[in-house]
């Protein structure tokens, strides 16, 4: 485990700077057989897989909170490999339950590179409930807002550009800061996303996918969409309100 200095810049200039215990991953070591220490080897056992990716499909997921910062496992039973932390930029970690094992969970995480997972212990985590789930469709420039199963918001979007795309895969509400003036609406969402395109914003050390305000460009949203940001979606601000009851570790899925 190593720690690192990032600094989080939302495209359009916001900076949240903070010093971050980030684990550090290395490829391919989710789901390994082999490890030292005799540690109970449940690599064979099946895992319950919960709050799928389907848009709108469950009616709730899982989410994980920390309270401080936690051992990450192979697998079930198997070896420490690392440390999930339990603040990102200064706000409690909150992590979606995708899989059960054994007194294991397995959640997403927030760090680098998108669609990183980890196995942490059941015990200690506080375990709770969220009924929302966001949808954001590329190909129809829209966000949709699913509580219950129910869709309760269809949205136009601003999306990335070519240039700049909004990054396809499956996320989470990471933590809410404030706006640094009205054009970002009443909040910014900050998401588990990173930029595929950007990978060092105005030298940041990063790049994350925000859902925020349209940052002047209502018109150009308007009732159909459009791609107007670096990675990032912008709503009208009575569209954003709509989202500031989804807690922390609510599932985002972004979708093409």
């Amino acid at each position: 485990m190593r720690r690192r200095l990032f600094r989080i810049v939302l495209p359009g200039a916001l900076a949240l700077a903070v010093v971050a215990a980030v684990l550090v991953y290395s490829s391919g070591h989710h789901g390994s057989t082999s490890g030292p220490g005799g540690a109970p080897d449940h690599s064979a056992s099946p895992s319950t897989k919960i709050g799928g990716d389907a848009a709108g499909a469950n009616t709730s997921s899982l989410i994980v909170t920390l309270h401080q910062s936690v051992p990450e496992f192979a697998r079930p039973g198997g070896p420490q490999i690392g440390t999930v932390p339990g603040t990102w930029f200064g706000a409690p970690t909150a992590l979606p339950v995708i899989a059960q094992d054994a007194g294991y969970l397995e959640v997403r995480v927030a760090q680098r590179p998108n669609g990183l997972t980890a196995w942490i212990a059941a015990l200690g985590p506080t375990l709770s409930a969220t009924p929302y789930r966001i949808v954001i469709d590329l190909a129809t420039e829209r966000l949709r807002l699913y509580e219950g199963g129910h869709r309760v918001l269809d949205a136009p979007a601003g999306i990335g550009t070519t240039q700049d795309p909004t990054p396809v895969g499956n996320f989470f509400v990471a933590l809410y800061a404030d706006p640094p003036s009205s054009a970002w609406g009443p909040f910014i969402m900050v998401t588990s996303g990173h930029s595929t395109a950007i990978s060092d914003w105005e030298k940041s050390g990063d790049a994350i996918v925000a859902i925020h305000g349209p940052l002047g460009a209502d018109a150009a949203i308007g009732t159909t969409g459009a791609r107007v940001s670096h990675g990032c979606v912008r709503l009208h601000n009575a569209d954003l309100a709509r989202l500031r009851a989804v807690p922390a570790g609510s599932p985002v899925q972004i979708i093409d």
